[in-house]
């Protein structure tokens, strides 16, 4: 069913717009404008290249002024300052936590356990367990006396959990059930209130750091860049500023170790270890802390200097850092409670865990996510968790040598949670190893193992491997609360290295002892994850057995969450409005029934506008047979058949010779657009193109994709004068994938993308596991029966032909896991063919090469694809061609008319 778009809203001023707004541009800030004064949830659809960035600063950005001239100034408001500066969570430097210890201790009494190591609770102030200094003496002299003398610092402190881990057997799963709150507590009334108090902000989030760059540089176009305070958030590997710490590369040892220097705080010195051999190394200790975060005063300098810098971006941010001394990833964190526009990645506003880190209350606030076409999936992948076979062996390996070594000296509580967590690594490399010893986990190669994919319900998956009885609230509870995983993992690093006889680096820069927490920090996502209810998602078990198979193949453990409504909803449920922006959002419904399918119809909003160019500017034609005749089929069974990669090629070399400037293809995948390639150069047909344009390919790396767009485009832009006399070259190839780096975020404006070519249908993958569940879970929603019809085709997906179960999963689809399935590929097609027409006077043709984009080609089909296309360009589709001379003709003739007017 087909969303109509919410009735004009009432008309406002925007006069921070930095010039004349189109129409459609002053529609999308009145619908916006409408949708935040109203609440609820908004849909705004605006296609790329309408200045849908602008609008939504000017239209979001206005609403917060107009609040603030409405209500006076409310000096309890504004005067707070540190109190609500940083999170609750121990991803905080001593400093910064100080500011919030109030709230801090309420906040944990509300768990049901006080600070530090001890969470029992306290009456008249006086804790029923206290850690005083003369019982730290004891254990100290305990420790001496019972020989634990230089290993002492891996020895964990005592915790008691004040009841079992152990259950009897009746552990109800409720989605995160007495995770982490508490409803009837006498401080919560008071924190509300406060949090009411809070003033309205902005949060603006998008998927890349280079979106959100974007957006400061619109922002700074406008008037809000100086009057409003604005900060940028993002990881610490972005923001660091700490060269030892920057170089480690992956960003989860860069945390770790962020978080290790906080706790390394006034710690110097060495200590001369002898080895049992008689010999000796030097164990060197980290410096006191970060540098970067020694001097408060600095702190306090850089905050003073964002507010009053106006809008700056990463790049910034991370330079005002150098240029003070300090660290710019907690610096901004420090602003966010006095900013009045608060710009960050999805991941940090839409994970639970790092908005509680981060401290972002969005107590009447506008959430705007934009790059929303996608956002049902984005939500519920960012909660996937996965431990591997190799991770989980080093993880029971280290637990198995630290629970020898620190038998004698462990508590009652700790020795209790070790030896379950042994159980269930136990339990886990069984499971994975099948019928093979866990002993030979290590030395089991990959060339040895054959894997097998299957899935499973939570309940199932514990009751499988006899772990249902075991509380995995306290267990997640405890590896969160206590320091078991970083002394474990120190104590397994040590071994490993006095084994090789390497010295000791306290600074945990070494490569063994990151790897070891990234396992333990696996493990502690995957044992939350099984909190969730059994419906919320499916375990992905991938077993090992002895026979051969690919290097690339691993067995290991993977939790897929399915329901996405829960997650949106604690968003939703906390802010005044939150906003999905994109250049196509269709479809509508199915993003209604995945996020928030119970909201009311008053508290939703959707808005729709057309593209600012004018209809003579695009030539969408689907073209159905190649220069031969031969039909265009780019189905799973037929697009790798030579006949039809030769006629993909044919194709190309005409378009070479007629479309100017550059021509962007996109292919399915980098192993097609792989095989393409090869089979055109073994052929002869790159040669043929390499006469007229130069070839570019989309690179897998990430981090090359700026050099070859950077090359791409100056072969462009390259003046005729600098070409050979006797040259025919004028322009370049792009050769992208769908769903890489250049089909989302890249503007392939003006010359740069003159023709944008989409080759066949870019459906995922049958063969995906876990693609197959959400199907079958989005099914199973439709209609009462379709869960038992569904399930009819078994879970275990490790078939002869994994490719052909899926498809026979998505036939037996009724309704929504087929409509599901299509929507993916189209959604796609939509967002690589957007890359083109970004302004109002740009122009360029899109060729959607496949017979199923004709109108009558798909008879028996649920929906014609070109149906899914956004209105703008389905407006202007040639939706059915003869033959290819047509196509050739209406190219060139829209080609020779810009040609034309570009030079009236």
């Amino acid at each position: 069913m087909e969303q109509k778009p919410t009735p004009a809203p009432p008309i406002h001023k925007f006069p921070s717009f930095p010039f004349d707004p189109y129409p459609i541009q002053i529609d999308f800030m009145n619908a916006l404008y409408h949708a935040v004064e109203k609440g609820g949830v908004a849909m705004l659809e605006s296609p790329t290249g309408t200045g849908k960035t602008l609008s939504i600063i000017c239209s979001a950005l206005q609403w917060i002024v107009d609040q603030k001239s409405k209500s006076s100034p409310n000096p309890k408001a504004t005067g707070k300052d540190s109190r609500d500066q940083s999170a609750t969570d121990d991803d905080e430097p001593d400093w910064m936590r100080n500011f919030s210890r109030a709230e801090t201790t309420k906040k944990m009494k509300k768990l049901g356990f006080g600070l530090g190591s001890c969470n029992k609770k306290c009456s008249d102030g006086n804790c029923a367990n206290p850690v005083t200094e003369e019982s730290r003496k004891r254990v100290e002299r305990k420790r001496n006396v019972e020989g634990v003398d230089d290993d002492e610092e891996f020895l964990v402190e005592e915790y008691d959990s004040g009841d079992e881990v152990i259950d009897g057997g009746d552990l109800k799963r409720k989605a995160g059930d007495g995770c982490f709150s508490s409803s009837d507590d006498d401080g919560e009334e008071e924190e509300e209130q406060e949090q009411e108090e809070e003033v309205s902000k902005v949060y603006f989030c998008s998927r890349t750091h280079s979106q959100l760059s974007q957006f400061v540089k619109e922002l700074k176009r406008t008037t809000f860049a100086s009057e409003m305070k604005v900060v940028c958030l993002g990881s610490r590997k972005n923001f660091c500023i700490n060269s030892d710490v920057l170089r480690l590369g992956n960003p989860m040892r860069i945390n770790e170790q962020c978080l290790e220097l906080q706790k390394n705080k006034n710690q110097k010195g060495s200590k001369i270890k002898i080895l049992g051999d008689g010999g000796r190394i030097r164990r060197t200790k980290a410096s006191s802390g970060c540098p970067m975060l020694r001097k408060q005063n600095l702190q306090k300098k850089f905050r003073n200097e964002v507010c009053q810098s106006g809008a700056l971006d990463m790049e910034d941010l991370v330079q005002l850092g150098k240029n003070i001394g300090t660290c710019p990833y907690y610096g901004s964190r420090s602003v966010v409670p006095a900013a009045d526009l608060v710009i960050l990645p999805y991941q940090s506003l839409l994970l639970k865990s790092a908005r509680e880190s981060l401290g972002l209350n969005l107590k009447n606030s506008i959430v705007i996510i934009d790059e929303a076409h996608n956002l049902a999936d984005s939500l519920t992948n960012m909660y996937n968790t996965k431990i591997t076979l190799l991770q989980l062996d080093q993880v029971n390996s280290h637990l198995e040598k630290y629970f020898d070594r620190f038998r004698n000296q462990l508590g009652a509580g700790n020795r209790r949670y070790i030896q379950i967590l042994m159980v269930i690594t136990r339990a886990f490399l069984r499971l994975i190893l099948g019928d093979m010893d866990t002993s030979s986990a290590h030395s089991c190669h990959a060339e040895e193992k054959n894997v097998c994919v299957s899935t499973m319900n939570i309940n199932d998956f514990l009751f499988s491997l006899n772990i249902d009885n075991i509380n995995l609230v306290k267990l997640s509870r405890y590896l969160k609360e206590s320091n078991i995983m970083h002394k474990v993992s120190g104590y397994g690093t040590k071994l490993v290295n006095l084994q090789s006889g390497s010295v000791l680096q306290d600074s945990g820069n070494n490569s063994l002892e990151g790897s070891s927490l990234s396992g333990f920090q696996a493990l502690v996502d995957i044992l939350l994850s099984l909190t969730n209810n059994d419906s919320d998602g499916r375990m992905i078990v991938s077993r090992c057995t002895s026979t051969c198979s690919r290097q690339d193949e691993e067995g290991y453990l993977k939790y897929v969450m399915l329901a996405g409504e829960k997650i949106f909803s604690e968003i939703a449920d906390q802010a005044r409005a939150v906003v999905l922006a994109g250049g196509t959002l269709q479809p509508i419904e199915e993003t209604r029934q995945r996020l928030f399918p119970c909201l009311l119809p008053d508290r939703f909003h959707f808005f729709s506008c057309n593209h600012i160019v004018p209809p003579e500017s695009i030539l969408p034609i689907a073209v159905s047979r190649g220069p031969s005749g031969c039909l265009f089929d780019f189905s799973y069974n037929s697009r790798s058949s030579p006949s039809m990669i030769d006629e993909l090629g044919r194709l190309l070399c005409n378009l070479v010779g007629v479309v100017p400037e550059g021509i962007v293809m996109f292919f399915s995948s980098f192993e097609y657009e792989g095989q393409v390639h090869d089979a055109w150069k073994a052929s002869g047909i790159l040669a043929r193109i390499l006469k007229k344009k130069r070839i570019f390919r989309e690179p897998r790396k990430s981090m090359d994709v700026e050099t070859v767009l950077k090359q791409y485009k100056e072969a462009i832009s390259l003046p005729r004068a600098d070409l050979r006399e006797d040259s025919q070259i004028h322009g370049a190839l792009l050769l992208a994938v769908v769903g890489g780096k250049i089909s989302e975020g890249i503007n392939f404006s003006d010359g740069m993308g003159r023709c944008v070519v989409m080759v066949g249908l870019p459906y995922p993958s049958p063969s995906d596991v876990e693609l197959m569940e959400r199907i079958k879970h989005i099914e199973g929603r439709s209609e009462p029966n379709a869960n038992r019809h569904v399930e009819l085709l078994g879970n275990d997906t490790c078939t002869v032909d994994a490719v052909q179960t899926g498809f026979d999963i998505i036939r037996n689809c009724r309704r929504r896991g087929k409509e599901y399935y299509e929507n993916l590929c189209m959604k796609a097609v939509n967002q690589s063919i957007g890359r083109a027409i970004r302004h109002i006077n740009d122009y360029a043709a899109i060729l959607l090469v496949d017979s199923r984009y004709a109108s009558n080609s798909l008879k028996g089909s649920l929906s014609y694809p070109t149906n899914k296309l956004p209105q703008w360009i389905k407006d202007s589709l040639v939706s059915s061609t003869e033959n290819y001379g047509e196509v050739h003709r209406r190219l060139y003739q829209f080609f020779k008319f810009h040609k034309q007017r570009r030079y009236q």
